[in-house]
């Protein structure tokens, strides 16, 4: 039981966000088996790709194994286009500067690196969280040969991927959408997912709709569909025997696993109107206190797959991170994400830090971060370096990923909102 309350931990776990069944999922997967097609090829592959297309607005769709297959894909893709097939021990981005969404996970830039590209990331948009148009800008007059950027969806709160597709064509450079968590979100009615040369959905166990696994790579041109689907099948060339001329993995989706995403794919709009719900209890239930939710930009319609909260710098106590740990100094009137993050566990529901910045993490810290008024000399807890605002620093310091299942009953959530007030006592 958390300090300061008398609310009891819930019998069964609030999860941040789990999978919601509905049924039309087992038929399909029935389907597969009653068919025998428990392969990588299936109707259900062929429907996914399909419906995948058309909800995001795109002409082509590729179902694999999960969405950083289709974001390596993408940047393979990407690679080949701008600078030619590599030779077979290098990758398509060889030696090559990209620029990359800061505050993010990890899965949105491994991709450039397998393909051999360095990653430089840009700062974040404080008010929107996602990739800064101004720290872009910055970087393209700072590194004018760059053709390549990936960026990515925080959260299902979209910011202005239209105006980051904007300042690409003007600089020439193509641009990879990584919407794996803004599935269903629009930016001025546009779906997430339409506005890069090449993007990337996501069907991961918490994502809006799941197939416990799985992603799909986006594309409007059909040769780069075809090339997709060739190199995730091995790249096998069409031959009686198994000829192999290039590079290929192992990615298509399972026809199982599409068989659920088939069936989630009726549920999309309604778990998005659920997800709203709960975005929007917590912004009353926190009325008053020195918090903000995720910021939801001009002209956008999140699908609130998370929500999220930053407290304000005057109500934050003393809170210190190393690389695997935290200690904070309890302050009256005052919290931090690890109290309030205790405080949730302790009533049996789960939440989870802000994604921490990219060029914080150990294998990054080497690579430079972009903002503003150019390069950051970030280190590693700082929210200020050079004398330059780190604004991912800072919202990973003061930010927190609230428990947000669309299952969660309203009861269930005023008890967690509850707990996070009493933080502040």
């Amino acid at each position: 039981m958390f300090k300061g309350t008398d609310i009891k931990p819930f019998e069964s776990k609030v999860w941040l966000a789990s999978p919601t069944m509905h049924g039309e999922e087992i038929k399909y997967v029935q389907e597969a088996y009653d068919t025998n097609w428990m392969s990588t090829v299936g109707k259900n592959i062929n429907e996914v790709e399909k419906i995948a297309a058309e909800k995001a607005e795109v002409k082509y769709g590729v179902g694999l194994s999960c969405c950083t297959a289709a974001l390596h894909l993408c940047c393979k893709l990407a690679g080949e286009r701008l600078y030619g097939k590599p030779a077979i021990s290098h990758g398509a981005l060889e030696g090559k500067r990209v620029f990359c969404s800061d505050m993010t996970f990890d899965a949105t830039l491994n991709p450039v690196v397998y393909e051999g590209g360095i990653p430089i990331f840009i700062d974040t948009e404080r008010e929107s969280w996602n990739m800064d148009p101004v720290a872009l800008e910055k970087a393209f007059e700072m590194y004018p040969d760059v053709k390549l950027v990936v960026s990515a969806e925080l959260y299902g709160f979209p910011g202005r991927m239209d105006e980051i597709k904007k300042i690409c064509e003007k600089h020439g450079a193509l641009l990879i959408e990584d919407a794996a968590e803004a599935m269903g979100a629009t930016i001025d009615g546009r779906q997430c997912g339409s506005f890069g040369d090449y993007s990337a959905v996501s069907y991961n166990g918490n994502k809006i709709i799941t197939g416990s696994a799985g992603g799909c790579l986006l594309t409007n041109s059909l040769e780069d569909a075809n090339r997709s689907r060739k190199w995730a099948t091995q790249a096998r060339e069409n031959a009686a025997w198994y000829q192999h001329e290039e590079v290929g993995y192992n990615y298509r989706m399972s026809n199982v696993i599409a068989g659920v995403i088939r069936g989630q794919y009726l549920h999309l709009e309604e778990h998005i109107a659920q997800k709203k719900t709960v975005y929007e209890r917590y912004a009353e239930g926190f009325k008053g206190l020195p918090v903000k939710m995720n910021p939801i930009t001009e002209g956008t319609e999140p699908n609130y797959w998370l929500s999220a909260m930053i407290i304000y710098e005057d109500a934050m106590c003393k809170q210190v991170r190393g690389e695997c740990d935290v200690a904070y100094i309890k302050e009256e009137g005052k919290t931090c994400p690890t109290e309030i993050l205790e405080a949730i566990a302790s009533i049996n529901a789960e939440g989870r830090p802000i994604w921490k910045p990219m060029h914080m993490q150990p294998m990054y810290r080497m690579h430079e971060v972009v903002g503003r008024e150019g390069t950051l000399r970030c280190r590693t807890n700082a929210y200020i370096a050079g004398g330059v605002e780190d604004v991912g620093a800072d919202i990973f310091q003061r930010g927190v990923c609230l428990p947000s299942d669309n299952k969660m009953t309203a009861e269930q959530q005023d008890k967690i909102i509850e707990v996070i007030r009493a933080c502040f006592e």
